[in-house]
């Protein structure tokens, strides 16, 4: 299996700087396990916003938009205009890839892991936009277990 973590994150309250918070996930993959276990509401959360110029100095491409928490989590790049709502990046940090799936509304992102494969990340966005990963997509669909989501605790 290419894929080996998966987090779905939605904008539970609407506010400005567009926050997502886990509501679902395999609860595997440490780097973000770590923000979860460090946040007041004990669950992975992240902003995604434009990317700050200091992000692009030396980038090969510049990124569409940036996910962060405090500190640059991804960049999050969307290759084809004829299928916005998919994306790629990588964690920042680690040699892992990420794929990421918004729906319509731009409300839910699904965030799918691929530990090692940074520097194939293009190229696993060419398999996920072409439908060849969704058997493993719907397996790890299948084991997210749902995130305590107890909107009293947003800061």
């Amino acid at each position: 299996m290419i894929l080996t973590d998966y987090y779905m994150c939605a904008e539970i309250k609407k506010v400005t700087s567009h926050r997502y918070d886990c509501t679902a996930s395999t609860n595997s993959y440490e780097p973000f396990e770590v923000i979860a276990k460090r946040a007041k509401v004990k669950r992975f959360f992240f902003y995604l916003g434009d990317v700050p110029e200091q992000f692009n100095a030396h980038a090969k491409r510049k990124a569409d938009r940036a996910l962060t928490n405090g500190k640059n989590l991804s960049s999050l790049y969307v290759p084809d205009l004829n299928t916005p709502l998919l994306g790629y990046g990588d964690a920042r940090g680690t040699k892992d890839a990420l794929l990421f799936k918004f729906n319509k509304s731009e409300e839910e992102v699904e965030i799918f892991v691929a530990r090692g494969q940074k520097h194939n990340s293009r190229q696993l966005f060419n398999l996920f936009a072409d439908g060849e990963l969704d058997s493993e997509i719907e397996e790890l669909r299948h084991r997210a277990q749902p995130t305590n989501v107890d909107t009293t605790l947003f800061p």
